[in-house]
């Protein structure tokens, strides 16, 4: 008997020949929500000399996959990325659609769905199957969590940020199916790159953090975010946010954490002057140890944290910093003593 529900898809990103963590992340939790679908999970990957570079979507939970390789491709390209996953979207009828909140899924996501006519979530925190396996897309909202679904347009899509699954444990088959895909007519209309500009982080990602420091309104000024700043120093601790700094302008949209920023898993977090709306605490997965200080003891911040400190940050933080700079130098005396 067939089954009635499509595959499950995930449209794979590459970066130069190799692919990008969020998508086998992905690729774990399209292969659960087949396995409850009775389907498929199935990867579309674009790019060049790429054959050799597919085991990792095979051991992620790849069924099929739909190779399309020509060098036009070795970088993203909007237009014939487009027309190509429209194609064999409309050929194969995917149940679920799913990409990376990344700068390439922001784009394409919603020009794929305008296309295909249909709906589609953005920043999703989890993806669950309800009772009538229609796919239900949390998303944060104020006061909560928002369930949205897509009861009667295909596919069902959806993107999530890195971090939000966790790397599946690489042991699926090893010999999925890959399917070419006819790229010979599709050329790019308007758009090409011409060039890739990369940038090298100073610090160690907020994403790779051990320890990280997250500041928000109540640094209430420009030195207020720099006491923050020096806090995060003084721990060798990467320097996060939420949207008020960036709006202020104190810190790069890049170190925003949560539902539209970065997700972080580290051992330390340190929320400093923030409230603790869900749209920033959905940015933390699995934190070690959580400690908040605001000067509002009613503050929602408090309640998710495991140390909650009552003092307002911009008196409180150089008392902290002196304290942790005279630890460290009692550590060095003590070690060269030795």
């Amino acid at each position: 008997m067939e089954n009635k529900f499509g595959p499950v898809w995930v449209i794979a990103e590459q970066r130069d020949c190799n692919i990008r963590s969020v998508s086998l992340q992905l690729l774990g939790r399209a292969w659960e929500l087949a396995s409850q679908l009775g389907s498929h999970a199935e990867a579309v990957l674009l790019g060049h000399q790429m054959e050799d570079r597919l085991e990792p979507l095979m051991a992620a939970g790849a069924d099929r996959i739909y190779l399309g390789n020509d060098p036009s491709l070795e970088t993203y390209q909007p237009e014939i990325y487009l027309e190509t996953i429209v194609r064999l979207a409309e050929q194969h009828q995917p149940e679920i659609l799913l990409l990376g909140s990344t700068a390439i899924g922001r784009e394409l996501a919603p020009l794929l769905a305008a296309r295909l006519k249909t709906g589609l979530t953005a920043h999703c925190i989890n993806l669950e199957l309800n009772s009538g396996n229609i796919l239900e897309q949390i998303i944060p909202a104020y006061g909560g969590l928002l369930s949205i679904i897509c009861p009667k347009k295909r596919p069902q899509m959806a993107t999530v940020a890195k971090g939000v699954f966790p790397m599946p444990k690489m042991e699926g088959t090893t010999d999925a199916e890959v399917i070419p895909v006819d790229l010979s007519d599709v050329r790019p209309l308007r758009l090409r790159t011409l060039k890739v500009v990369t940038t090298v982080a100073d610090d160690v990602p907020l994403e790779s953090a051990e320890r990280i420091v997250a500041g928000g309104a109540g640094a209430g000024d420009p030195d207020g975010w720099h006491v923050i700043a020096d806090l995060a120093k003084a721990l060798n601790a990467a320097l996060g946010c939420t949207r008020p700094a960036v709006d202020e302008g104190w810190a790069p949209l890049d170190t925003m954490i949560g539902q539209s920023g970065r997700m972080v898993s580290p051992e330390l977090y340190i929320a400093v002057g923030l409230s603790g709306e869900q749209q920033h605490m959905v940015g933390i997965a699995d934190a070690k140890l959580m400690v908040a200080i605001n000067n509002d003891q009613r503050s929602p911040v408090f309640d998710q944290v495991d140390i909650g400190i009552v003092e307002d940050c911009r008196s409180f933080l150089p008392l902290l910093i002196d304290a942790i700079k005279a630890h460290n130098e009692k550590r060095v005396t003590c070690s060269d003593a030795q």
